[in-house]
């Protein structure tokens, strides 16, 4: 298996010492004069790739334009996008860091990318592959749905709200679940949120049909609108209804912090060191050592967590509500640091991890596979790397984080389905994903490639405050 992700945690490069590279330097000429660049070895490969994104980064952070450049030029000649793990996250990475140099000059990245066209069905074509390829958001649907289907027992009237509504399978599913119920099928009212009207005109067309033929009552209320302008009242919440919130993938969206504040920080000119060691030694002792954590990924309190007023005043809202249920599905992994290179090393280990399980199971040379990883993990790395303030949307955070923001907004964790486990597990069984892990943590669950987390499930419900 090519990539970072383990089944002990470690690295599979991380025996490949790196002193041979250490003694060689970011020159002009290093390039084309060393074809035996291409020659090497996988793992070497990877731990010089490594390498060379790292210091290409703190070149970009210390505003070392030229130096930065020729580390460009050095790694294109070993990065392919159709190469194994590491190549291909390479190649993707120095786009992301080349999209940040360029900004520095706003007429040539505009005129670059005037004509660029990103359509509505290609974005819900890699979703969709996403959805296929990978088991993540399966396991999301199942488990969210099973505790619906657990809180809302007996219930007559239930309405979901859909943060964003675009996969039709999670309640298509939910939809047969609930015509089997021994006390029948209630009237479900699920209230799609998504900013393409097109998307929500399909999970109306789809959600209808499957309704009409287990002969379910169900209505279908849609909202085009971005979380961060939705009008709470347009929710059209109805006395008696019990209140279910299912947000897959979305609340860290609303996490962007002021512009000013990240240029005031210091650590957003850190530089990282990295010194003559195995890319294991390297991830495991320079991440978490070799530099002192950003202020902004340490700390949980409420004055930090309150912050962002755009995420506490959502939350606020939703609490208003008085959800019976709210299940929140993330990403796990500190992608909403101030330092460029603090968000650089995270998204290192945590997309090596997502390019790996793609490597395990689906062939180098699928089209589908190529769309996936360019089209959503090359996006979301562009968008971590390159930009900054509102623009920048992919803010990733932890549970330690979630856990008490979502406390402070007056929110109290429940304890996720038993039943739902299991669904999760022999789901996983069946479809033969070797190599996927979950673990319980405090009562929400934590997805794994191998032994790194990458998604996070946690359930909640409002609570009145003392």
């Amino acid at each position: 298996m090519s990539g970072m992700a383990q089944e002990d945690g470690s690295s599979s490069i991380s025996s490949s010492p790196l002193h041979l590279f250490s003694l060689m330097s970011l020159s002009p000429g290093i390039g084309s004069p060393y074809p035996w660049l291409r020659e090497m070895e996988s793992e070497e490969r990877g731990l010089y790739l490594i390498h060379l994104l790292v210091a290409c980064a703190n070149h970009v952070a210390a505003g070392s334009i030229e130096n930065a450049n020729i580390g460009l030029e050095q790694i294109n000649h070993l990065a392919s996008a159709d190469g194994d793990t590491m190549q291909r996250i390479a190649a993707y990475f120095t786009e992301a860091l080349a999209n940040r140099m360029l900004k520095g000059w706003p007429g040539l990245y505009k005129a670059i990318n005037s004509t660029r066209i990103t359509s509505v069905s290609d974005e819900m074509l890699v979703k969709r592959l996403f959805f296929d390829l990978c088991p993540f958001l399966r396991l999301s649907y199942i488990i969210t749905n099973q505790a619906i289907l657990e809180s809302m027992e007996g219930e007559k009237m239930v309405h979901i709200i859909d943060l964003c509504s675009s996969e039709p399978a999670q309640w298509i599913n939910l939809l047969q679940s609930l015509r089997s119920r021994p006390e029948g099928p209630p009237h479900l009212r699920i209230t799609g949120i998504h900013q393409q009207k097109e998307v929500l005109e399909q999970m109306a067309l789809r959600l209808n049909e499957e309704a009409e033929k287990l002969d379910i009552p169900f209505q279908f209320n849609p909202i085009v609108s971005r979380l961060d302008n939705l009008d709470i009242k347009c929710l059209r919440y109805k006395s008696g209804e019990a209140l279910a919130i299912s947000s897959v993938l979305q609340l860290h969206t609303l996490l962007a912090f002021d512009d000013e504040m990240a240029k005031k920080s210091p650590a957003s000119k850190r530089v990282l060191h990295m010194n003559s060691q195995t890319l294991g030694d390297f991830l495991k002792k320079d991440v978490t050592s070799a530099f002192s954590p950003s202020p902004d990924s340490t700390s949980s309190s409420p004055f930090s967590l309150a912050n962002s007023a755009k995420m506490m005043n959502f939350l606020n809202a939703l609490w208003t509500l008085s959800p019976k249920l709210m299940v929140v599905t993330e990403q796990e992994s500190n992608h909403n640091k101030f330092s460029l290179m603090d968000r650089v090393i995270e998204a290192l280990i945590f997309y090596a991890a997502l390019f790996d399980c793609l490597e395990s199971t689906v062939p180098r040379a699928s089209l589908e596979r190529q769309k996936v990883e360019k089209m959503l993990f090359g996006e979301e790395i562009k968008n971590i790397i390159a930009c900054e303030g509102i623009e920048r949307r992919v803010r990733h955070e932890k549970l330690e984080k979630w856990v008490p923001r979502l406390e402070l907004a007056g929110f109290g964790r429940v304890p996720l389905s038993y039943n739902g486990m299991l669904l999760a597990t022999r789901l996983l069984q069946n479809y033969g994903y070797d190599g996927y892990k979950m673990k319980e943590e405090n009562g929400c669950l934590v997805i794994c490639w191998h032994n790194q987390p990458l998604f996070s499930i946690s359930a909640w419900k409002f609570t009145r405050y003392s």
